[in-house]
């Protein structure tokens, strides 16, 4: 059985990207992730990033210096990474949830701050408020 690892991160979009791009985003990585066996949730308030993904733990790291070379987003922090026992999104290979609700950027903004366990179970906490499309 392959090991799972998660990964949860937040970034910046960057300056001058216009918010149509997070869509082009996650048309692509659908694909991509659908091949290397990663799962997960972006989401996007319009100007920050959380995403949270999972997998094989070779394919998660090589998707993770994937986006830290990524120049449509800045100052991202992984708030928390570690091995998972089971998988947690088991129906897309990439959801998306877009939000423009203020307790939810606020949220997002909290949830930049914060570090470890504390960062992975405010976004999983966050999770069921959102609409996800997959």
């Amino acid at each position: 059985m392959t090991e799972l690892h998660e990964i949860l991160y937040c970034s910046l979009l960057a300056p001058g990207q216009p918010t149509e791009v997070v869509g082009q985003i996650v048309t692509r990585a659908r694909a991509r992730n659908a091949m290397e066996g990663i799962t997960g949730l972006l989401v996007f308030d319009g100007m920050r990033f959380c995403q949270h993904f999972e997998g094989p733990r070779k394919q998660v790291l090589g998707l993770l210096n994937r986006l830290e070379a990524d120049p449509r987003h800045i100052e991202m922090r992984v708030v928390y990474e570690g091995g998972l026992s089971k998988r947690r999104y088991q129906r897309f290979e990439m959801g998306l949830a877009q939000t423009e609700d203020v307790e939810e950027g606020e949220d997002l903004a909290i949830l930049q701050q914060l570090d470890g366990a504390e960062a992975l179970e405010r976004f999983l906490a966050l999770r069921p408020r959102l609409d996800i499309a997959g």
